[in-house]
C-alpha cells in the first residue's frame, strides 16, 4: 500500500466535487473510473480510502469483539455513513452531501487534502488551520506520546 503524505489546498465546486492532485492519484494508483470510499474521519475531517485500505479497516474491525458496545456503535455509524465514490475523468470525486455537511465543507470553498499514511483526510480549510495551529506547537510532546518516552 502506498505511503500518502503532504497536504494541498483545493476548491470544492458547486456539485461538491474535489479534484485529487495528480501526485496523489498516482500514489493511490487511481485512474478515471476507480472507486474510493469517503467516510467520517476524526476531529472533524473526512477520510478517503482506497478500496484495499477500506477493506483492511473492515477486516480489523471484524476482529474486534462484537460484544463491545463501542465497537458496535463505531461500526454502525462509520459504515452507515461511508459512501463509495467514483473518480471522474478530470480526477475529481463527489463528496456526498451528508458527509460534506458533517465536515462543514459548505461554509467555505477551500479544503485541505492531507496524506495520512494509508488514506487521505479532507478538512475544511479553516478547521484544518485551527487544528494545526493548536497541535503544531505540541509536536514534540505528541511525538513522545505516540512513540513512547525514551528509557
Amino acid at each position: 500500500m502506498p505511503l500518502l503524505v503532504g497536504q494541498c489546498v483545493r476548491s470544492v465546486d458547486e456539485k461538491q466535487r474535489v479534484a485529487l492532485p495528480k501526485r496523489l492519484r498516482e500514489a493511490m494508483e487511481c485512474e478515471p473510473g476507480s472507486h474510493l470510499y469517503v467516510a467520517p474521519g476524526l476531529d472533524g475531517s473526512l477520510a478517503i480510502y482506497m478500496e484495499g485500505g477500506f477493506n483492511q479497516l473492515a477486516d480489523r474491525l471484524a476482529e474486534a469483539p462484537p460484544t463491545d458496545q463501542d465497537v458496535r456503535a463505531f461500526t454502525r455509524v462509520f459504515f452507515s455513513l461511508a459512501e463509495r465514490v467514483e473518480l471522474d475523468s478530470q480526477g475529481r470525486i463527489r463528496i456526498p452531501a451528508n458527509l460534506a455537511q458533517m465536515a462543514e465543507l459548505g461554509r467555505e470553498k477551500e479544503v485541505v487534502l492531507i496524506g495520512a499514511r494509508d488514506h487521505l483526510e479532507l478538512w475544511a480549510k479553516g478547521r484544518w488551520d485551527a487544528y494545526l495551529a493548536e497541535k503544531q506547537p505540541q509536536y514534540d510532546r505528541i511525538a513522545e506520546a505516540a512513540f513512547g518516552r525514551p528509557k
